[in-house]
């Protein structure tokens, strides 16, 4: 497992940081960099090679120190669900690039599938404590046969206030050997896997872990779990908004009797904005500009060429809000801030 305690010496560095609202402590010696906004951890951005298939940010916490993300397979929990071994934290890929399946790709592959690829983190570009924190850091996308298929530029902008916690995501990727083509896929792209409680009600029966951490047997247990959706065009509750386009999402629940809202904003740039939504019952939450066919039952179909030598940006936001469940129009406002400040830079 992670250790995703601070060291003393990290912690002294944040408290001779104070006057920084968001500090970035890196930790080489664990391969991984902390976050901390207004002396309160926020999350870590993880790139160990030996347990990791791509680069993460885990865990991810609220204003108020509550763990929002799942913690299994790193740091498992009681009650939490064991499916889906790569779903972690909040991450960048997709399913079906050049054949080569980035989404699935986890330490516990599936048997018989060769088609894994993994993304390796290469540097740190920037590191910058202040008002807002600002993380750049290069990956590289390789096959199973470790050739290289793009090179990812990704820039991490955290933020933060008494009741909310940010993070602006800005990926380019480039393709420096072969043209690249993003077979359209509904396992994508920009997704982050919640904690139990922030799941969807649901009369499915599943197994959880136990006080132990041991598995149970399949269980029907829906205690705490407090889940629900909401989009930008009004739809609510799931299954109504799988699949469906929108321009932002929000996901809220109760957890330890606090309100916790994530809302995540697809910015009107992208390919295929407004984007489908690959949000799901059992915790899976993300946004997919590079997916149609199966949201659509064959109607639409979206697949992307990369050339060689050319590069495409994606640009997202996340805001976790707790102590309240905002209003649509909270919402919104919050997303047009996301997009002008985007176009003021």
């Amino acid at each position: 497992m992670l250790s995703l305690l601070s060291s003393c010496q990290q912690q002294k560095e944040v408290n001779d940081h104070a006057s920084d609202y968001v500090s970035l402590v890196e930790n080489d010696s664990l391969s991984k960099l902390d976050v901390f906004i207004d002396g309160k951890y926020f999350t870590s951005y993880l790139y160990a090679d030996s347990i990791l298939r791509k680069p993460v940010l885990f865990p991810l916490y609220t204003a108020s120190e509550v763990r929002v993300t799942r913690g299994y397979p790193f740091a498992p929990n009681p009650g939490e669900r064991i499916d889906h071994p790569h779903h972690y934290g909040l991450w960048f890929n997709h399913g079906d690039v050049n054949g080569i399946d980035f989404w699935n790709s986890s330490v516990e592959r599936k048997k018989g599938d060769p088609r894994y690829g993994k993304i390796n983190h290469i540097k740190f570009v920037k590191m910058e404590s202040g008002k807002t924190g600002t993380l750049e850091v290069e990956k590289e996308w390789r096959s199973s046969t470790d050739s290289l298929v793009l090179i990812e530029r990704t820039q991490y902008v955290f933020s933060g206030d008494a009741d909310k916690r940010i993070i602006t995501h800005t990926t380019t990727l480039s393709a420096p050997e072969v043209d690249v083509l993003f077979e359209d896929s509904k396992e994508g792209m920009f997704a982050m896997r919640v904690r139990r409680e922030l799941e969807i009600p649901a009369d499915d029966s599943t197994v959880l872990l136990t006080e132990n951490l041991t598995p149970s047997s399949e269980v029907v247990n829906k205690q705490g779990v407090s889940g629900h959706y909401r989009n930008s065009n009004g739809l609510e509750g799931y299954p109504d908004v799988w699949g469906k386009r929108a321009k932002w999402m929000q996901l809220a629940g109760v957890v330890n009797n606090d309100s916790i809202s994530i809302c995540m904003f697809d910015y009107p740039e992208n390919l295929n904005h407004p984007p489908h939504w690959m949000a799901r019952d059992y915790g899976l939450y993300s946004v997919n500009p590079l997916g149609s066919k199966l949201y659509t039952e064959g109607k639409e179909q979206f697949n992307f060429k990369l050339e060689k030598g050319k590069s495409v940006t994606f640009k997202h936001q996340v805001v976790i809000i707790d102590g309240m469940n905002p209003a649509p129009a909270k919402i919104e406002a919050l997303y047009n801030e996301f997009v002008t400040s985007i176009k003021s830079q």
